[in-house]
């Protein structure tokens, strides 16, 4: 636009014009015009802003599914242990939380879900013990990996038969370590390649087991077993109608390929026989003398 210097009133017309064409352009801005071509600029960069978001989110969630990580609350309070079972479990992609007392786990068990834990026996203030035992009370499925100097028989029998998985001694070597925990989290989270059996529900007389549910029934009536108890059923169940010794239910049931010196296995047969058998006929679990027990009916 031209502006002539001897003739205010054509210059005051044009600045006008201009300010008008200005205000113009912001008023279809702030109604939304499709005309614009300020805004189509806008609705075009928000568009594309929109689709990169969206994008961005289809990659994360992809890069999570292939990468997530697994969850382990570590309760220990020695500081160099933490240090050593944190630093090598964060490289193998784990997620590890820590709780240096057994009230601190409590809570943290509260307000989190955790694929696994760990657990130490010799806590500053609740015995390891129980808290595995306070833990059973509400989650029977979730792992537990004991940490102990108390490695004598009777006390990885205790653990064990207070709800833990699997037992440690101190001192142990982070190879040792990550392959039970690797065990363990196979077995509470099976692979695709083992899905289709796991499918399968399992009926002997009046018993019924839906192993992809891991639920019990006998009689149509519910069984609440704890998760050693399942597996212990589940090893019975596929191996029907054959004897097991006891190291073999050791090995099945608690991934132990050599005899601990105690009766762990009759306890726990003997809680099964409590929920399974006691209440109901036939009778299923049956022992063999001198040689182990047996899954069938009478």
């Amino acid at each position: 636009m031209e502006f002539h210097r001897n003739d205010p009133y054509n210059t005051r017309r044009a600045v006008h014009k201009q300010t008008f064409a200005i205000l113009m352009e912001f008023f279809r801005l702030l109604m939304g015009c499709a005309h614009s071509p300020i805004n189509s600029n806008l609705k075009l960069f928000a568009s594309n802003r929109t689709k990169k978001q969206k994008t961005c989110k289809r990659e994360c969630k992809s890069k999570k599914g292939k990468h997530s990580m697994r969850k382990i609350l570590l309760i220990e309070d020695e500081v160099n242990l933490i240090n050593f079972i944190k630093k090598g479990l964060s490289e193998e992609n784990f997620d590890v939380s820590i709780a240096l007392t057994g009230e601190m786990s409590l809570e943290m068990l509260s307000m989190n879900h955790y694929n696994l834990i760990l657990l130490d026996i010799m806590l500053p203030d609740i015995n390891g013990i129980d808290i595995c035992r306070e833990i059973r009370k509400t989650d029977n499925h979730t792992p537990i990996l004991f940490l102990t100097a108390l490695n004598t028989p009777d006390n990885i029998a205790l653990g064990l038969n207070a709800g833990g998985d699997d037992y440690l001694a101190k001192p142990f070597k982070f190879v040792e370590l990550l392959a039970r925990i690797n065990a363990l989290l196979r077995r509470s989270n099976p692979t695709e390649e083992n899905e289709f059996n796991l499918k399968n529900t399992y009926t002997v007389a009046n018993l019924t087991i839906n192993d992809s549910g891991k639920s019990v029934e006998r009689n149509n009536e519910k069984i609440n077993l704890t998760a050693t108890e399942y597996r212990l059923l589940m090893v019975l169940v596929k191996n029907r109608g054959r004897v097991l010794s006891r190291a073999d239910l050791l090995e099945s049931a608690w991934d132990i390929n050599f005899n601990l010196g105690t009766n762990v296995v009759d306890v726990y047969i003997n809680y099964l026989r409590k929920k399974i058998d006691a209440n109901y006929e036939p009778k299923l679990i049956h022992t063999v003398i001198g040689m182990g027990y047996i899954l069938k009916e009478a």
